[in-house]
């Protein structure tokens, strides 16, 4: 079994395998988890001047709800909406390969110096949208990346105005 350092990085070079790999792995669910805190803790400590402790601590809990929810969409765009035949794949197998993908995120704590900040954070987002279609393309067994790019903007779309919903219902007033 493999190191979580060593998965992530395998995942941040787009390694169709470790995607496979982590896929397989029921046990892997956690390092997932760890990762996608891992991503989302990078973010915050970039953003720890103008966010606070408080800040980085709600944008972790809204990183892992984010990615639930287009894990959860991924999954059901991915294997209702446009499968193919030998798209076979459950939520947690998408949760896996998914929270993988979020390992490039981790360079953001790069972008605490002020100067590299926006750089930093348009790099890791399209790193980590890279990656993203990488582990959907692997954990639905899709044949071609191109179903696996419109199953993620799907999803991303949804999972967004979900987000923006929930925003505004649970910080009216706050």
């Amino acid at each position: 079994m493999s190191s979580l350092v060593e998965r992530m990085v395998r995942a941040a070079r787009l390694d169709a395998e470790v995607y496979e790999e982590v896929e397989a792995d029921t046990h892997a669910t956690g390092q997932a988890m760890q990762v996608v805190v891992l991503s989302s803790l990078a973010a915050g400590v970039a953003t720890l001047a103008t966010a606070g402790v408080t800040g980085v601590l709600a944008a972790t809990v809204f990183a892992l709800i984010a990615w639930y929810i287009w894990a959860f969409m991924t999954y059901w765009i991915g294997t209702r909406l446009l499968p193919e035949p030998q798209t076979k794949a459950d939520v947690g197998e998408l949760l896996r390969t998914t929270g993988f993908s979020s390992a490039p995120g981790v360079i953001r704590v790069v972008g605490i110096v002020p100067a590299l900040s926006k750089l930093v954070f348009l790099i890791a987002g399209i790193w980590m949208l890279v990656t993203m279609i990488v582990a959907v393309r692997q954990a639905l067994d899709y044949s071609g990346t191109a179903r696996a790019v419109a199953v993620c903007a799907i999803g991303w779309g949804i999972q967004a105005g979900l987000l923006v919903l929930l925003f505004n219902l649970f910080m009216v007033g706050v």
